[in-house]
């Protein structure tokens, strides 16, 4: 393995200058980077990347859930750039359309549940969620309703720009652009953890939907034009749905006519174990979105799929969605979203995550042995671990020790060690641990050995704090959404 330079022209020193001067980063305290070194990365194999100091760290976080198949095929999926941009460097899907955009949309709905064989290529996860709320909106127009509303989850996090952020349940990453788009709202996410000791999968289920038929009835039934769920919810920390919930969920939509989409930004192309967490939990949405694994992040890239019977009126005489995108589908981005599912595929990235999953969640669970850590939960290769302060009564954090425990400690201190992770306060506070799908169980004792020794000095940290009245954190680090 040859080892990464920073470039023949910029020094460590002098790329993080230049850095400083002029790179804005998302979602990101820059003042903080004045007193400590900004991390720049410059090379990655497999699961692991270096920084420009020739440290090596785990990502353990696939590079926000996004880069399944690692870091190892950027000569492979360089040189289908490469072919594509001596064949055809750029065209639009306005009115035209050129090979690769045409393979992949056959590629994708061959992947897709049954009944989804049209998609809609857009350049990431957020203008994904915008198209969704956008065709459900016109789709009732075209039915001759007038339905504007969409119906999302407590914490929740469905991508930034202004549709998709008001869809959001996240407060505080909503509240600094406010007014946003009329009008959404927001029902209960499937966090058991926190539920009455006692209740049954069955009474937990009921009281989810009860609250959603709640909210389309108060809302107004005929208003609502989508409802909007990830099969496992990230923010928060990898919530999973109880049984017969998906279910009800559409029966509820079919009962009052709503549009049903799934969030499949993060689950799609093999997080869960399967090609889309729809196959998985037998959801049956009207429209299912992607962007991440589409790609293994290699180009930025989204796409929206769209059920045949929300298609249909869409072909009629003179009829369009009027909604368009300069990059949707640009040929460049799909061959190298081509290049990455022929990949997944030779290496059966999606079967290794079925075979593997048990293995990962096994050697995650003696976490739970440690006092910091109540609750492990997840599926696939998609696992948060909940942040205590006392595990007997689940008591949690005040948003000042919060603050102390992620952002002064925990982010830095798993960083220090080797660890990319995300230590995550929308919500209860969290560490998630999400890696490349072609993680090996190699990977998965380095991951978790890294955690127990850190989890290990935070639990002695937590030790000396004094008792709080078990306030739910609200503020910390928030430096990688997605």
């Amino acid at each position: 393995m040859s080892t990464p330079s920073t470039s023949s022209h910029a020094s460590a020193a002098e790329l993080r200058r230049s850095a400083q001067d002029h790179l804005w980063l998302h979602f990101t305290q820059m003042g903080d980077f004045r007193e400590r070194p900004l991390p720049v990365i410059v090379g990655g194999d497999g699961c692991h990347l270096t920084d420009v100091d020739g440290k090596r760290y785990l990502d353990g976080l696939a590079g926000l859930f996004a880069v399944q198949i690692g870091y190892s095929h950027g000569e492979e999926i360089g040189e289908a750039a490469a072919a594509q941009m001596r064949e055809l460097p750029f065209y639009t899907n306005w009115n035209y359309a050129h090979p690769r955009a045409i393979e992949l949309a056959e590629e994708v709905a061959s992947l897709a549940p049954d009944g989804f064989e049209r998609v809609f290529f857009t350049s990431g996860g957020a203008e994904s969620v915008e198209s969704a709320w956008k065709i459900a909106r016109q789709y009732h127009a075209l039915n001759g309703e007038r339905r504007w509303k969409a119906i999302g989850r407590d914490v929740a996090y469905h991508g930034t720009t202004m549709g998709a952020l008001s869809i959001t349940g996240v407060e505080s990453i909503r509240n600094p652009f406010e007014p946003l788009v009329p009008q959404v709202s927001h029902v209960r996410n499937t966090d058991r953890f926190h539920r009455p000791e006692g209740e049954t999968e069955e009474q937990f289920t009921a009281m989810l939907l009860d609250d959603m038929e709640h909210r389309i009835l108060s809302e107004g039934p005929d208003t609502i034009a989508m409802i909007i769920l990830e099969p496992v919810q990230n923010s928060g920390g990898a919530f999973t749905p109880p049984t017969g919930y998906f279910q009800g969920v559409r029966a509820l939509c079919d009962e009052y006519g709503i549009l049903f989409c799934a969030d499949e930004v993060i689950t799609g192309f093999g997080r869960l174990g399967d090609w889309f967490g729809s196959l998985k939990y037998d959801i049956r949405p009207d429209l299912i979105t992607s962007a991440k694994g589409l790609s293994s992040a290699y180009a930025s890239i989204g796409a929206l799929l769209v059920s045949d019977r929300v298609a249909e009126p869409f072909y009629g005489a003179e009829q369009m969605f009027k909604h368009g995108i300069t990059f949707g589908g640009h040929p460049v981005q799909a061959a190298i979203a081509l290049k990455n599912i022929e990949i997944m595929k030779r290496l059966d990235v999606v079967g290794h995550v079925n075979r593997e999953q048990d293995a990962f969640r096994k050697t995650l669970e003696p976490l739970l042995d440690l006092p910091i850590v109540g609750d492990l939960r997840g599926t696939g290769f998609f696992y948060a671990l909940e942040l205590v302060k006392d595990k007997d009564s689940k008591q949690g954090f005040s948003a000042a020790e919060g603050k102390d425990l992620l952002q002064h400690f925990l982010s830095d201190r798993l960083f220090d060690a080797g660890l990319i992770c995300r230590a995550d306060d929308r919500g209860e506070p969290v560490i998630q641990v999400s890696p490349p799908l072609v993680a090996d169980q190699a990977i998965f004792d380095e991951m978790t050995g890294i955690l127990g020794e850190v989890l290990t000095e935070a639990t002695a940290r937590v030790k000396g704090m004094p008792a709080s009245g078990g306030d739910d954190l609200r503020a910390g680090n928030q430096s990688a959404q997605g």
